[in-house]
Parts: C-alpha cells; sequence; structure tokens
C-alpha cells in the first residue's frame, strides 16, 4: 500500500512541476484594464486552438476506432469460414421425422388426418335458368313490373 501511496504522490509532485514550467504565474495587479482585456482576448484564442485541436484528435480516434472494429470483424469472418460439404437429398418418412426430432417421447405412429377438422360442404342454390321469351307476355305491362319488384324483397 505503501508503494501505491507513493506512487500516487509521485504523479501529483511531477504534474505540478510540469505546470509550474509550462503555464508561468499571471501577475494581473500590474495590468491596466485594456491589458487586461487583451490577455482575455488571447486566453479565448489560445482555448478555442485546443478546442479545434482536442475536437479533430477525438474525431481521428472514434474513426481509427471503427476501422479496428471493422478489420477485427473481418478477421473474425475469415477465421470462422469453413468449407461445407455439399448435401445429400435422404428420403424420411414422417415417423422417422419425428422420432428424429422428438426423440424417444413417440414410440407409436401419429396419423395427421386423422387429427383433421372435417368441413362440410354448403351447397350453392341454383337459380332456374327459363327461357325468357316464354315470360315475356307474363312480365309486361305494370303487373310483371309489380311481380318482379315483389320477387325482389
Amino acid at each position: 500500500m505503501t508503494m501505491v501511496e507513493n506512487e500516487i504522490q509521485a504523479r501529483k509532485d511531477e504534474r505540478e512541476r510540469t505546470l509550474t514550467e509550462r503555464v508561468p504565474e499571471l501577475q494581473l495587479s500590474s495590468l491596466s484594464m485594456q491589458e487586461l482585456q487583451n490577455m482575455c482576448k488571447e486566453l479565448h484564442q489560445k482555448i478555442d486552438v485546443v478546442d479545434e485541436e482536442r475536437y479533430d484528435i477525438d474525431s481521428k480516434v472514434t474513426k481509427n476506432s471503427r476501422e479496428i472494429q471493422d478489420l477485427s470483424q473481418k478477421i473474425f469472418e475469415l477465421k470462422g469460414k469453413m468449407k461445407r460439404p455439399a448435401l445429400k437429398r435422404v428420403r424420411v418418412s414422417a415417423d422417422a421425422m419425428l422420432g428424429a426430432l422428438l426423440g424417444a417421447k413417440v414410440k407409436e405412429s401419429v396419423d395427421f388426418k386423422a387429427n383433421l377438422k372435417t368441413v362440410k360442404k354448403e351447397e350453392e342454390k341454383k337459380e332456374e335458368v327459363t327461357d325468357w321469351r316464354k315470360n315475356v307476355e307474363s312480365m309486361s305491362g305494370m303487373e310483371g313490373r309489380k311481380k318482379l319488384f315483389d320477387a325482389g324483397q
């Protein structure tokens, strides 16, 4: 534990030392208002430059990580491909297929047709086809129209 604590303390000391070397202390008390504003503008410009660099580096890192992921996927696919033998068609009865799928559970033959429902077909009512020429005289006039009207209801 003492080695870990010493290592953490050494990192902190090194960080403080590098910050004092790279960033000098600011003497703000002797500067006028205009000089302070100019210094703020310079700092903002530096911050913008650093943000742009950070964004560029971040985009490069994400692009590279995507590329690495794609390449690793391709490697995985290449390693995983094996030649499959040509399969031959085998005829199997329904009972053998059920035996293979369900195992020893099915001992007796299963009759699929026995489980099907039977549906009764209803015969359609066919209208009688008569010769229209025979009914022309009986359907003519108002009486014929009344018969057609009554038949429609």
